[in-house]
């Protein structure tokens, strides 16, 4: 098949997140199918820009829209995203004619991308599939408090509605999505759960080697007889990241506790803040450090003990979660301290480590303080179930077979 794929804020190894799309087309291109990537020129997610135009990254065609730079979630990221949707409706004609597409996928975190996707299979008679990543506006509404009223909410309700009701095809990452898509009008005979993945190749082989200044604290943290929690991603609201400090500053009071120390690696709109918390408050048991290539993560995540990821306590999460780092902690063998109230719970699911209360920082240090009593073995025993768990659900070239299952012929 020809497939076109629609997604904003699209990246690969050169540029950094999101992922998905690349290692997607990457099995797609395996199996014998043709992919074109459509994504925009600037996109927050990403460590790196590209240059707006086409290109090709590992036999992938992309095509970067030029849209205006932007930072924070204010006027200037709406422009960006008028500008990629009106560029790809404009481009229509051309695309349908000269790809020839048997499969447009509408994959942008936002639904808005439905409308060029809908207009380019409409004149490729081509099969059209939207993918949600999260549902909007349900996320901006309950985890930033927009009102429903909110132009910007009543415009995103409006392309999810339309997508659920003119897609052929449905495909959610999120797993208990299926009340909320039949309230809004989705024939749940369209809909299969592709969930988030890892790539294999990233964990077989050489290691890419991790830089210095990390690699050294760590290894002299773990010399010193202190066991290693570690966070590895962006630092912003929804990872509820205060809540970690929060259990920093608990732990240090309790001798067992001083025996833990926490290192924070990643970027994103809370790093300053926090960073400043943990200096104004002296929290010596904390260390940070700046995001670092993706190929570096395998190396970093071995220097860990114990790995964490945490949430807010919202209701947007009964709808379940797909968090890429919990994909690499678990391809790690990492014990995982899940921070977390949701509609699933692969940690749960698979008895990889330990599930508290999210938004609770004494669950956080106590769950913290249970892990580490276990023994280095049982700790093993736990990533090693989490590394099967993935294996078996979660590696792209299963998830890039059950996204084409779902187009069907």
């Amino acid at each position: 098949m020809k497939i076109l794929l629609i997604n904003h804020y699209a990246g690969s190894p050169q540029h950094g997140m999101e992922f998905r799309p690349y290692y997607l087309a990457r099995e797609w291109r395996l199996a014998g199918h043709q992919v074109l990537i459509l994504a925009a020129s600037h996109s927050h997610v990403r460590s790196a820009q590209p240059q707006a135009g086409g290109q090709t990254i590992d036999g992938i065609s992309y095509v970067w829209y030029a849209t205006p730079a932007y930072a924070g979630n204010g006027l200037g990221r709406l422009r960006n995203i008028w500008s990629f949707c009106r560029q790809v409706w404009q481009d229509a004609d051309a695309l349908a004619e000269s790809f020839k597409p048997d499969v447009v996928i509408a994959s942008s975190t936002y639904p808005m991308d439905i409308w060029p996707a809908r207009r380019v299979a409409r004149l490729a008679k081509a099969k059209l599939v939207y993918e949600v990543h999260d549902l909007w506006p349900l996320s901006p509404i309950e985890l930033s408090g927009m009102s429903p009223h909110h132009p910007f909410a009543m415009l995103c309700q409006k392309a999810e509605n339309e997508a659920y009701r003119d897609a052929d095809v449905v495909v959610s990452m999120l797993p208990k999505v299926h009340q909320h898509m039949a309230a809004h009008g989705l024939d749940l005979r369209k809909l299969s759960i592709v969930p988030n993945g890892t790539a294999l190749d990233e964990w077989q082989g050489a290691r890419e080697a991790l830089q210095a200044d990390i690699a050294t604290q760590l290894t002299l943290l773990r010399a010193s007889g202190r066991l290693v929690l570690g966070y590895a991603g962006s630092h912003g609201l929804p990872n509820a990241l205060d809540v970690l400090l929060d259990a920093a500053k608990l732990l240090a009071a309790s001798p067992e506790g001083k025996k833990i120390a926490i290192v924070m690696v990643g970027g994103g709109h809370e790093k300053l803040r926090l960073a400043e918390r943990v200096k104004s408050e002296g929290l010596s048991n904390v260390s940070l450090f700046d995001p670092i290539p993706k190929g570096q993560i395998p190396a970093l995540l071995s220097l860990f003990d114990i790995a964490y990821i945490g949430w807010q306590r919202s209701p947007i999460y009964r709808f379940g979660i797909a968090p890429n780092k919990l994909m690499d902690y678990m391809m790690a063998e990492l014990p995982v301290l899940h921070s977390v109230e949701a509609g699933n719970d692969p940690v749960a699911e698979c008895w990889a480590g330990l599930t508290v209360a999210p938004e609770d920082a004494q669950a956080v240090a106590q769950g913290v303080l249970q892990l580490a009593a276990l023994s280095a073995a049982e700790r093993a025993a736990m990533g090693a179930r989490g590394r099967a768990f993935v294996l078996a659900h979660h590696s792209y070239p299963v998830l890039a077979a059950q996204f084409i299952q779902a187009v069907g012929p």
